[in-house]
């Protein structure tokens, strides 16, 4: 995984309430194994018609946004199923922070387990930066993981929570696997003594 520890981007707007995970990754993907690029599934249906051409009224075809590592959405974003591929295809499109005053719970953890910052800001921030983003694509945002900061078009600074832990492993670019083996010293050394114990 990518370390996330400041992120200067183009963010881009998903200005629809309750937007699921089916919506952004088609269950018909689901078979696909992890070593697929998931980014070409991103919004599949949204992104591109039957004929497999790019809709153009679809805000991640639209010239500003293309590139975004950013998106901005509204409430409830990854509602839905548990799918952890919705994670993966925002992932592999470049996709590295979401910002929304609420998401969807399981979806909420998994973007930690995999490398995507998920950040929850009232909706009185969030729904007036949807509107900006709209009316002035191409305006950036800033992300600040270590001060836990993001700083907004319009100058203003929010600051947001975020557990420790899963913090950590963003800074370090790890999974909880990857921080398991981290100490894998400490852990053969445990099974040493625990083994002599007997």
């Amino acid at each position: 995984m990518e370390c996330l520890t400041y992120l200067d981007s183009v963010a881009v707007p998903i200005a629809s309430i309750n937007c699921d995970t089916d919506q952004i990754l088609p269950a018909r993907f689901l078979q696909k194994p992890r070593s697929d690029d998931f980014g070409q599934f991103l919004f599949r249906a949204l992104r591109f018609g039957p004929d497999g051409a790019e809709r153009p009224d679809f805000v991640f075809n639209q010239a500003p946004f293309r590139g975004s590592r950013i998106v901005v959405a509204n409430h409830n974003f990854g509602c839905g199923s548990s799918r952890e591929h919705a994670v993966w295809a925002l992932y592999d499109y470049g996709i590295r922070a979401a910002i929304a005053p609420s998401f969807g719970d399981i979806f909420f953890i998994n973007c930690l387990k995999n490398g995507l910052l998920p950040i929850v800001l009232p909706e009185s921030v969030v729904l007036p930066l949807l509107d900006s983003l709209s009316a002035r694509p191409g305006s950036r945002i800033a992300i600040d993981l270590p001060a836990q900061t993001a700083t907004l078009p319009d100058g203003s600074s929010h600051a947001f929570e975020m557990e420790p832990f899963a913090k950590e492993c963003l800074l370090r670019g790890m999974d909880e696997i990857d921080y398991t083996l981290s100490h894998r010293d400490r852990i053969d050394a445990f099974e040493r003594n625990y083994k002599g114990a007997w």
